[in-house]
């Protein structure tokens, strides 16, 4: 596996050593669109995934049941996509507001937000830098 890391200011990641690298996976993912690369906590930009948090919890909930297997199935295909794959940052943007990196990211040259979008696993949520704007998006009809 492979590490392209082209985004600048990247010196708040920490990166394990050659043999901590062989036991541990490249990339967590809390959810669909969040997660730690190394021990560099990131988001991916423009993009919002289900809640996988129980219903109704004051942080990370989801809102009905539906968007909770929902964010559960975004965060299995952003495993499953990423698994032994050649990661690049595309770009880095400001953090977000829990501290974040935002980032675009690649899977063995897919942009992995898109193939989120085109799996209706994950929707459109512009930013311009730390502002979102619009609604974040809802996941329950």
């Amino acid at each position: 596996m492979k590490w392209l890391f082209l985004a600048a200011g990247l010196g708040a990641c920490s990166f394990a050593s050659s043999e901590e690298q062989a036991r541990l996976s490249p990339i967590y993912w809390s959810d669909g669109d969040s997660g730690r690369l190394y021990g560099m906590d990131f988001r991916l930009a423009d993009v919002d995934a289900p809640e996988t948090g129980g219903v109704g919890a004051a942080i990370g909930g989801a809102d009905c049941e539906q968007e909770r297997e929902l964010g559960f199935r975004a965060k299995a295909f952003m495993v499953e996509l990423t698994r032994e794959a050649d990661l690049e940052i595309t770009h880095q943007e400001t953090p977000d507001r829990y501290g974040r990196t935002v980032i675009g990211l690649s899977a063995n040259g897919e942009d992995v937000a898109r193939a989120g979008l085109r799996e209706g696993l994950l929707k459109p949520w512009p930013h311009e830098g730390s502002r979102a704007m619009t609604r974040k998006p809802g996941w329950c009809e």
